[in-house]
């Protein structure tokens, strides 16, 4: 998600001169002074450009050891100034050369992953020594350092993760750089991913704009604001992703799961529900094939208070709006500005089950010590595949799947269903309508009660039967099935953030997802998962 964390950067001043843009040459593949994965050679033909290339370099690096090397006045600090202040989050912020103080330390703001920055230049050390009192020997993991003169150092200067040249020479003009960036390949990736994300910028919108790293989700993409005169934008990075490894029916789990596999689910899906009379961001520029898009910013607004907690009235408006758009006959293609066509994928039974299969592969681990057995994966299938069987006759419809605060962007001042604004839906698939109201009522992020969930439900089955053939029962039952599946997936997912890709933080929603569960499981068509639950984790499901 990024709706409801934008902050506008500051505009580029009128008269100001723009950055220039850098040429990179192909990378080189030998040996740079001991770095010997490859290098990125550059050169900036500007001090503006030089600052430039700082802060994408930040953009891209924020953590471990770069040596920076160059002779007097070659730029040096104007680079380091230029990481530092954007890594702060700060264009005003004071970085004096540290060449008398040897070492200056600053905070990085939290969207750009907080730890400290330390600054040092060992032009003027006196013995290679001193890195240890300085904390040059062996910094602290999460802690980025930028060293000036770091041949200084000698044998007590922590090794470089990269090392960055900055050279003149005598027949280019006064402030022209060549920069050159040695280093390990995955850093250098990061760097190169992040210098064409600039030259889409320069040629999807203006040069020198301004980018900040935005909150991203859980999944591989990421999120940027970006600003010029004035005006703030979105660039999603979402470049295709390779398969992860098979794992059934000669397929990896995204495919089975039907996950989003580049940007041209997120530009298809976005011009069906726009088509549709719903609010998403205008799409002011894509490069389908490199993973980029530059979108309208909907702005901050919040479904939730300040304390986190649902205003009732704009998670109804919400659920309204579904309502509303489930009214509509099912569109499930669209044709991309490439000449191809996007077609939605059919939640169907593997994609379920593989889903909810995660809370046997992950949940149950973390909470019963042990592997499931084969028998109790074998009774968890039948179940659910009983379950799906019920579905057939399910209303489908268009689900954004993730439908829920964190993708919700509230827009004081519209009128209606306009209020509502979309974002993050390009995993959507075609299946029981009740998906999406299950994702708003039994929000992942946010405590909904009983009360509000069962008010929410009403309010979408009232407009429901205003417009037609609708059989509430039927979507009951799927509400309580695919409510039941999302809780189900998303206990797995949770563990499986904290346990494989070491994000603990999501491992607080656990007890709300325990809860939406309980109350799914007290619905008679889910009886038989129920007393599995109960045998496996007891009535608290976590133990």
């Amino acid at each position: 998600m990024w709706g409801g964390h934008s902050t506008p950067g500051r505009p580029v001043p009128e008269g100001q001169a723009v950055f220039t843009p850098m040429t990179m040459v192909p990378v080189s593949r030998e040996g740079v002074n001991g770095l010997n994965d490859s290098r990125l050679d550059l050169t900036t033909t500007s001090e503006a450009g030089t600052r430039q290339l700082g802060q994408d370099i930040a953009m891209a690096i924020n953590r471990g050891v770069i040596h920076l090397k160059g002779d007097l006045g070659s730029g040096k600090s104007v680079l380091a100034r230029a990481m530092i202040r954007l890594l702060c989050d700060d264009d005003e912020l004071e970085v004096p050369s540290p060449t008398f103080s040897l070492v200056q330390v600053y905070s990085a703001a939290d969207r750009n992953g907080g730890g400290e920055i330390i600054h040092a230049d060992l032009y003027r050390i006196a013995d290679p020594s001193e890195c240890g009192e300085l904390g040059l020997s062996t910094p602290e993991a999460d802690a980025l350092a930028i060293v000036e003169w770091p041949e200084n150092g000698g044998g007590d200067l922590a090794a470089a993760d990269l090392e960055i040249t900055l050279s003149e020479r005598a027949d280019d003009p006064p402030e022209c750089r060549h920069v050159s960036i040695a280093g390990e390949a995955g850093a250098l990736a990061a760097i190169g991913r992040s210098l064409a994300i600039r030259a889409f910028l320069d040629k999807g919108w203006v040069t020198g704009v301004r980018r900040a790293r935005l909150q991203g989700d859980a999944s591989t993409r990421s999120y940027e604001t970006v600003s010029a005169g004035g005006e703030g934008r979105i660039l999603m990075n979402a470049p295709r992703q390779p398969d992860g490894p098979v794992i059934r029916d000669g397929k990896p789990y995204s495919q089975i799961a039907h996950l989003a596999e580049d940007v041209s689910a997120f530009v298809g899906v976005a011009a069906i529900v726009q088509a549709a009379g719903l609010a998403v961001p205008h799409l002011h520029a894509s490069d389908l094939e490199a993973g980029l898009i530059l979108l309208e910013d909907l702005g901050n607004g919040q479904i939730i208070d300040e304390n986190r907690t649902p205003i009732r009235e704009r998670y109804l408006a919400s659920a309204a709006m579904l309502a509303a758009f489930h009214r509509q006959p099912l569109v499930g293609a669209h044709k991309l500005p490439n000449g191809a066509v996007h077609h939605v994928p059919a939640y169907d039974r593997s994609a379920m089950l593989i889903e909810a299969e995660l809370l046997t592969d992950w949940y149950l681990p973390r909470f019963r010590g042990r592997q499931a057995t084969e028998a109790e994966k074998t009774s968890f299938a039948a179940i659910w595949n009983s379950l799906i069987d019920q579905l057939d006759d399910s209303e489908k419809r268009l689900c954004m799947r993730d439908f829920h605060s964190p993708n919700i962007i509230w827009r004081d001042g519209r009128q209606g269903h306009d209020r509502v604004g979309l974002i993050d839906f390009q995993d959507a698939v075609v299946g029981p309508s009740a998906y999406d109201l299950a994702s708003l009522a039994q929000d992942a992020r946010v405590d909904v009660s009983p009360s509000l969930e069962a008010e929410l439900v009403r309010h979408y089955c009232e407009l429901r039967g205003t417009g037609g053939n609708f059989d509430e029962a039927a979507f009951r039952r799927d509400y309580a099935i695919m409510a039941a599946q999302r809780a189900t997936k998303i206990l797995g997912i949770f563990v499986r953030l904290d346990a494989r890709d070491g994000k603990p933080g999501y491992l607080r929603h656990l007890p709300r997802l325990q809860d939406y569960l309980k109350r799914c499981l007290s619905h008679p068509v889910l009886a038989d998962y129920r007393r599995w639950f109960e045998e496996m984790f007891g009535e608290s499901g976590s133990a």
